[in-house]
């Protein structure tokens, strides 16, 4: 083989594993070993190995007797450690939960993978209780950007190690969630795909929450035809039903104020350099101002942030009690925040929120929308972890362009686009009105050729 099973595509691998050219066991025995030889050992919580290879050999012989479960049978795969995997304590990145009781069940997306025949090789590492888009975590450890050339740089978050599993060549693909950014930003951070689909789109039964107003799933994976398939799994759909939208009929609106505020010169110049061959090849671009961005930073200012209010709704008593002192720190002081909101501010930002879904449904209607997924480069974790105002302002920005589409209830895209400063990767989020995922897909199934140039 030209490269590890967990470095391909999973169209590559799918190809290799239903001609019977590598066996679900040996493409799920050398996953396995690739990650437990890994330098970085951050980046899983759990390696499922006896359940993964028991999936496996189940694979194998449903391959061998001509029972194939279709293009994802003997894909091996990670989850964000926020998905129920029974038989195991869901940690959600935090020693508290490692030791609560075990999961009776896998989650629901879980079992529509299982049953499509995705093998679950293990749980991957995240910011605790999701609630960071820079991916730091006290206790597990900080899985390193690998794309970084010089010093070790963030992974970005919450889904950090889905992000560097992928990028690192361990995995063809992780599934992470995503409440203000947490799929889009480390796949942009790491120079791979990542689809935060709308909000409902999968169900949730089984996946600890954040902020259930916000709380969406999504792959991280290489390419978005791997997204499209993995979307029809995670549905439990036989096959995917998304279409391919030619590059002249799409209509991308980029928005002309909040999202460049303070953004690198690099990123803005992979952007542009997308957009113009975008526009090379037939697309229609505009540029407008949509208000709803600075309303909705308004109404944090005014009222608090909606995912701060519901972590804090959900995390009180852990807060108020001596399990508090176990948790990091940053995540105690920014889950308190939400102690502030009042139940009258909440209503507020509901209020608030629907009416700019509304308002921003009839401005945009059915284009899709363009901006950098995030307005810089990773930065290097030394001076975050030692730094609280820096971490607090870098995290901030970090998710202010992907915290926009959530508050929204958009589904959004994040495709690699090239490099900026240090050579590091930079994503172009393309995103739609929520509820118009398979027309998002199809869209960035052609955008993808044109986006990505010459980026690996």
């Amino acid at each position: 083989m030209t490269k590890p099973f967990g470095a391909m595509s999973i169209a590559q691998l799918s190809s290799l594993i239903q001609t019977a050219a590598v066996d679900p066991i040996d493409v799920t025995e050398a996953v396995i070993e690739g990650i437990e030889a890994y330098p970085d050992q951050s980046i899983f919580t759990a390696v499922l190995k006896e359940r993964a290879l028991g999936e496996a050999r189940t694979s194998s012989k449903r391959l061998k007797e001509g029972r194939s479960r279709g293009l994802l049978d003997g894909i091996p795969l990670a989850w964000k450690d926020l998905f129920d995997i029974e038989g195991r304590a869901t940690s959600a990145g935090s020693t508290i939960l490692a030791t609560e009781p075990a999961a009776q069940a896998d989650a629901a997306v879980v079992s529509a993978l299982r049953h499509a025949g995705v093998i679950s090789v293990g749980c991957t590492n995240m910011s605790e209780f999701a609630f960071s888009g820079l991916g730091l975590n006290p206790h597990y450890g900080t899985p390193h950007n690998p794309r970084s050339p010089d010093v070790p740089r963030i992974p970005g978050g919450s889904s950090s190690g889905a992000g560097v599993a992928v990028a690192a060549g361990l995995l063809p693909v992780a599934i992470g969630t995503d409440t203000g950014g947490s799929v889009r930003i480390p796949a942009a951070f790491n120079g791979i795909v990542g689809y935060k689909a709308t909000r409902g789109r999968y169900p949730m039964e089984g996946v600890f929450p954040l902020a259930k107003s916000l709380d969406s799933l999504g792959p991280l994976c290489r390419t978005v035809q791997d997204t499209v398939w993995i979307d029809a799994g995670m549905r439990g759909a036989a096959a995917p039903s998304v279409v391919r939208r030619p590059l002249k009929e799409l209509d991308i609106v980029v928005p002309e104020n909040v999202v460049f505020d303070g953004a690198e010169a690099g990123v803005v110049a992979a952007f542009e350099t997308a957009i113009d061959w975008l526009v090379a090849e037939g697309a229609s671009v505009s540029r407008i101002k949509i208000p709803a961005f600075d309303e909705i930073l308004a109404l944090m200012g005014k009222y608090g942030a909606l995912v701060t209010a519901e972590a804090f709704a959900l995390h009180r008593e852990r807060l108020a009690g001596p399990q508090a002192s176990e948790m990091d720190r940053r995540v105690v002081m920014r889950t308190r925040m939400g102690e502030k909101t009042t139940l009258a501010s909440y209503l507020a930002i509901l209020e608030g929120r629907e009416r700019l879904i509304a308002d921003v449904g009839r401005l945009i209607g059915n284009s899709f929308i363009a901006l950098p997924t995030i307005a810089h480069i990773a930065p290097p974790i030394e001076p975050l972890e030692a730094d609280d105002d820096l971490f607090v302002a870098t995290n901030g920005k970090t998710l202010r362009n992907t915290m926009l589409g959530n508050f929204l209830d958009w589904c959004g895209v994040s495709i690699p686009c090239g490099t900026g400063d240090a050579n590091m990767p930079v994503g172009f989020l393309l995103s739609a009105i929520g509820g118009r995922d398979e027309d998002l897909l199809g869209a960035a199934l052609s955008a993808e050729e044109v986006i990505r140039g010459d980026f690996i």
